[in-house]
Order: C-alpha cells, then sequence, then structure tokens
C-alpha cells in the first residue's frame, strides 16, 4: 500500500476531519481514506457489466435469447488484420 503524507492542514480541518470521523465511527486515517475513495471512484461512474445489464433488460432478453444468439454465432477464430 502506499502512504501519503499530508503538510499544512489548518487546524480547523483537522478538527473538522477528526469530527467528521467520529460520527462516522472511525479514525481520521479511515476517514481520510474513505474521503479520497469517494473522490476518485464516484458511485455515480459507468460499470461496463451494470450498463449492459440495464440494455439487456430494457430490450427484454431472456436467457433463451442468449442461448439462441451463441448457437448461431461463428466459433471459429477471427483471421488476425493484415498491414501488408
Amino acid at each position: 500500500m502506499v502512504a501519503v503524507t499530508i503538510r499544512n492542514l489548518s487546524e480547523e480541518a483537522h478538527r473538522a476531519l477528526k469530527m467528521r470521523a467520529a460520527e462516522h465511527n472511525r479514525s481520521a486515517e479511515a476517514e481520510m481514506r474513505a474521503i479520497l475513495e469517494a473522490a476518485v471512484r464516484p458511485v455515480g461512474r459507468l460499470r461496463l457489466g451494470t450498463a449492459l445489464s440495464d440494455i439487456g433488460r430494457k430490450a427484454e432478453l431472456t436467457n433463451a435469447d442468449i442461448e439462441a444468439l451463441g448457437q448461431v454465432r461463428d466459433s471459429k477464430p477471427a483471421e488476425p488484420i493484415g498491414f501488408e
């Protein structure tokens, strides 16, 4: 794991951080980790699997539809692209 040092944090920000951590029943360090994780990994980010699943639900695809697609799919490997 990576260690990060935060310098020159104001006393007010440190006090607020400690109060916020206490509200969430965790240490100030754990609270800082949670804040940073939330900032760089927003909850509303697009997740490919979820998006594809939503598309299938909206199109009202069933397992039988997916199986039928698998039966007609060409199973031989694709030819590589030539750049000559």
